[in-house]
């Protein structure tokens, strides 16, 4: 945001304080966009002297830059074009979710108690996090750093550009953590009275080795509000989650309980129907449960598989890489847009089946599927259960082309697994998912993400569920 000017100016003429509304922060049509770059001109070129001639350059040729202006809305205003600021992928290519705020100006005669800048500033903030950053930075002029640690930023490193010091400044994005905390946190607290009966090494997985046999069990609930608005993909679902926690264990599905509550008979059909064709597809028979009607919606499958050598969640040491499986198939649910992607409804039964030798394959020394904490949380749960700090390279994350980084990072996939591995394995996995090394394990706490530039943000600042190691 180069040329920012404090909401105390130095310089141009004196403006009557207005009314609250004298202006409001919009994104810029046509008209805008050619103030914006006029008033970019009087302010870099002519008044700052930083550039000569121009100040335009490739991002504002770019078809993602997003331009927000500020346009005075006193009837004697005529809409004039206050300032402006942009943002936009820092990255050329694919948009790995790490935005940029750039050249923000403000009109001289529009700096004195305005605050113009700073809601430009706060407005690019939002406009950046709405459109699925988990980064966004800024190159400020040194002068303007008070003003940014003021508005929350935080300074990471100083610089001089165009013959003038600068400070490069963090936005803080909170989006993994808010996830986390919302899902996972309380985790620790409430289950510390029934952890006393989890096997040893499996505190917080997936699923619970059956002592005494080669069984593993799998129970996961759908949302009531997800079985309100959804019954046929509630029904589907939560035949997915439970073989993917199947999956994770290297477990081989062989059967499904189901207990259902329902409105009444019609409803609670719509959701068996969903639940037995996921199990037709899969291949895994629903040999029994429990149903209610006259209640209001609820929804819970468990799933039996067999192995002989599970796979725990927690089963990982520092050192090791990290590497994400997936199916990138398929696209957004709808309705459910940038939080559910649809992998399976797609699939053959033959290929759904394939998905539980994914970790068997890889033979990996620690496995998680992605669920309601997201790929990034759910790598933090691994972490976590492994005594470990997690750090995955962005960049080199498996992900559909048609979802934001942002998104993917946080959504349920459908299916992905997070492992961890010594070596790679050798063994082929199944033709359509997608596999790749994006990271390591290292001691700490809590989960980085390392982006293309070598800066490492932190999306987990600790431990997500709260339970600790599980060895």
């Amino acid at each position: 945001m180069t040329g920012l000017v404090d909401e105390v100016v130095l310089t141009g003429a004196r403006r009557a304080a207005p009314s609250l509304d004298a202006f409001v922060v919009v994104r810029a049509g046509a008209r805008e966009v050619a103030a914006y770059h006029a008033l970019r001109r009087q302010v870099f070129v002519r008044e700052q002297g930083l550039f000569v001639g121009s100040d335009r350059d490739d991002v504002d040729d770019d078809p993602r830059t997003v331009v927000l202006v500020a346009v005075a809305t006193h009837p004697d205003a005529g809409g004039e074009v206050l300032g402006g600021v942009r943002l936009h992928p820092a990255t050329a290519g694919r948009d790995l979710g790490w935005w940029r705020g750039s050249r923000l100006a403000v009109a001289s005669d529009a700096r004195l108690l305005l605050g113009v800048g700073a809601a430009l500033v706060r407005a690019a903030c939002a406009a950046a996090e709405a459109a699925g950053a988990l980064r966004f930075d800024a190159t400020v002029q040194a002068q303007n750093e008070p003003l940014f640690r003021r508005l929350g930023w935080v300074p990471r490193e100083r610089t001089h550009r165009h013959g003038h010091p600068h400070v490069v400044v963090d936005w803080p994005i909170g989006r993994v953590q808010r996830l986390v905390d919302a899902t996972k946190a309380a985790l620790g607290g409430l289950l510390d009275e029934v952890s006393a009966g989890v096997p040893a090494g499996f505190l917080g997985d997936d699923g619970a080795p059956v002592p005494g046999s080669d069984l593993v069990a799998a129970c996961d609930a759908v949302l009531p509000s997800m079985v309100e608005r959804d019954p046929e993909w509630a029904g589907w679902c939560a035949v997915l989650v439970n073989l993917n926690d199947l999956s994770a264990m290297g477990a081989a599905p062989v059967a499904l309980l189901d207990s259902l509550g329902a409105r009444d008979a019609s409803f609670a059909r719509r959701v068996l129907r969903g639940l037995t064709d996921a199990g037709r597809a899969w291949g895994v028979p629903v040999v029994g449960g429990h149903t209610q009607l006259g209640v209001p919606a609820a929804l819970s499958v468990t799933a039996l598989g067999r192995t002989a050598r599970p796979v725990a969640g927690g089963g990982a040491d520092p050192g090791q890489t990290l590497r994400v499986t997936a199916d990138l198939g398929g696209g957004w649910r709808p309705g459910y847009t940038g939080s559910q992607w649809d992998s399976s409804s797609h699939r053959t039964g033959a290929q759904l089946r394939a998905l539980a030798g994914v970790v068997p394959a890889l033979r990996p020394t620690a496995a998680k599927d992605v669920s309601m904490s997201g790929l990034v949380g759910t790598t933090g749960m691994l972490a976590e259960a492994s005594g470990c700090r997690a750090v995955l390279d962005v960049a080199a994350v498996p992900a559909p082309e048609g979802a934001a980084y942002g998104d993917w990072l946080t959504c349920f996939p459908g299916f992905a697994m997070v492992t961890a591995e010594t070596a790679p394995a050798r063994a082929a996995l199944p033709p359509f998912v997608t596999s790749a090394a994006c990271g390591e394990l290292t001691s700490g706490a809590g989960v980085g993400l390392r982006w293309p530039d070598g800066v490492v943000t932190d999306a987990v600042t600790s431990t997500v569920t709260g339970m600790g190691s599980s060895r």
